[in-house]
């Protein structure tokens, strides 16, 4: 099992935000295609790579401990979590269809025309980023395209969950959205649901349009199609 951490470049963290950039840097290290599972982290390799000092490093790895992407060792250091299986990721998918169930519900008793301007600018986005890996193939697109996927994705949710104003939903959303995006970028084997999530997020905002109780609808057959799909996934690497 590898323990060397994967570098930066050479861009620098300036002070302006310095928290939330090293936070956002070090979550973009965890959501890479070249961090395994059990790998070491370093607070002071990553505040070296990052040109900051080691004190916002151990505080991002502290909260990012609470999404549980990385884990902690007694007298050790953190390490990158192994990923969720079985059980595991069944719980993730209940927390999902509870948490984001709740949250369509109240970001569609709010300013709905607003809101689904936003989604479809993201889903716009989204559907692009798909078709790109469409004319390349799932197996073949560059790591960064897929990685590209996987934000714009995360977007389409994140701006429901701003939608609701609810401080602990967005917290919520954090700690889930990680661990789900994570599972998917180092399941291997996995099928190419690209455009499946695009067609799925669509029908969201056309529902919301409707009122909250399709919406809601429309978010639970998506958040269970997606969990019917990162089983299909985790079935090839066990």
């Amino acid at each position: 099992m590898s323990t060397t951490m994967p570098g930066f470049g050479t861009e620098r963290i300036t002070q302006l935000g310095l928290r939330d950039r090293v936070y956002d840097r070090v979550l973009e290290v965890l959501m890479g295609h070249d961090v395994e599972p059990g790998m070491r982290l370093s607070i002071d390799g990553l505040a070296r790579s990052l040109g900051v000092s080691p004190t916002p490093v151990r505080e991002a790895l502290v909260q990012l401990e609470r999404t549980g992407l990385v884990t902690r060792e007694a007298n050790k250091g953190y390490r990158v979590s192994p990923p969720l299986a079985g059980d595991q990721l069944e719980a993730l998918f209940d927390a999902r269809l509870i948490v984001e169930s709740g949250a369509v519900e109240l970001a569609a008793r709010g300013d709905v025309d607003a809101l689904r301007e936003r989604l479809s600018a993201a889903l716009d986005e989204q559907a692009a980023v798909a078709a790109e890996v469409a004319s390349v193939g799932a197996a073949h697109a560059p790591e960064e395209l897929m990685a590209r996927f996987f934000r714009s994705d995360w977007q389409f949710h994140q701006l429901i969950f701003d939608a609701t104003r609810n401080p602990f939903l967005e917290e919520m959303s954090e700690i889930i959205t990680t661990r789900v995006h994570r599972m998917r970028q180092i399941v291997e084997g996995g099928g190419d649901d690209t455009d499946r999530a695009v067609h799925e997020h669509r029908a969201v905002v056309d529902a919301l349009a409707v009122g909250p109780t399709e919406a809601v609808a429309a978010m639970r057959h998506h958040i269970d199609a997606v969990r019917l799909r990162s089983r299909e996934d985790a079935s090839h690497t066990s």
